[in-house]
């Protein structure tokens, strides 16, 4: 059961890393361009659109985060 304990650590480890919320939004987003899709809108464009806002989002905390920490 240890072998099955670190496996789906690794893998939580892997698919949400360091920001949470970067894997539910991408996570969300998939979840979203697969319903257009099945609905008939050509939505390829979304995904990469929003991982790239996700992206902006997260490196903003980061550096706004360590601005304030330096500083204390």
């Amino acid at each position: 059961m240890k072998w099955l304990r670190s496996f789906v650590l690794f893998w939580y480890d892997f698919i949400v890393g360091d920001d949470w919320r970067v894997a539910v939004g991408v996570a969300v987003t998939l979840a979203v361009t697969v319903g257009l899709v099945h609905s008939g809108v050509n939505a390829w464009w979304l995904l990469p659109l929003v991982v790239a806002a996700l992206l902006g989002a997260s490196l903003r905390r980061v550096v706004t985060g360590s601005r304030h920490q330096g500083q204390g």
